[in-house]
């Protein structure tokens, strides 16, 4: 007769080896560590009013047609002014390729071909030496820096109202890059501007 009773079945012990992944997390946090590290962070030089008051010989220095006033307005609407505002009335635009930009770039034609051709040549001088990479990026920086602040580029004063949203700002400061200019300021938006605006919207004349 058989012999009856149950079978016993061998344990198999389950073992994971995190030992591979710890390797792994190491190789990645050494790998962000060094990318960090050499990244360099690209910023965006902006130039704040002073606070001391300048002198009327420092201030009537931009000529009145080279001048761009603009006023950063509520629900995403956009002013500008070629000129001096008491003089020149403000006039209603958009953001973008067909409204701030086009008036930007007539403003600084001249300065947009020169860093036109100054990438032209920047593209040829390319060398696969990093020392000659590094200097003539460096040279390149530099005339960039000297066209953008030339005597005849535009100044721009951007006045944001407190209605502005802060993608407005963002919009028109990204403006100034594409269009190479290299002298703004950001100023505050007062009782003035607000009378520009109105004006513009033929609610009332500015003051």
């Amino acid at each position: 007769m058989a012999k009856t009773g149950s079978s016993k079945q061998k344990k198999m012990n389950a073992r994971v080896d995190f030992t591979p992944m710890v390797d792994m997390i190491m190789l990645l946090v050494t790998f962000f560590m060094l990318c960090t590290t050499l990244i360099k962070p690209q910023t965006m030089e902006i130039a704040m009013p002073s606070d001391v008051e300048t002198d009327a010989q420092n201030q009537t220095q931009v000529a009145a047609n080279k001048a761009i006033t603009i006023l950063l307005g509520a629900d995403n609407t956009l002013y500008y002014c070629v000129g001096n505002p008491t003089e020149v009335p403000f006039k209603k635009t958009e953001y973008g390729k067909d409204g701030i930009r086009q008036v930007l770039m007539k403003q600084n034609a001249d300065a947009l071909k020169q860093v036109q051709a100054l990438k032209d040549k920047f593209a040829m001088e390319q060398s696969s030496d990093p020392e000659t990479f590094r200097k003539n990026k460096e040279a390149f920086q530099a005339a960039l820096k000297e066209i953008k602040e030339g005597k005849e580029t535009p100044s721009v004063i951007i006045r944001p109202s407190d209605a502005a949203t802060y993608d407005n700002l963002m919009s028109i400061l990204d403006e100034m890059q594409i269009c190479s200019i290299g002298k703004y300021v950001i100023d505050k938006f007062t009782d003035t501007e607000q009378g520009y605006v109105d004006a513009a919207e033929g609610g009332g004349a500015a003051q």
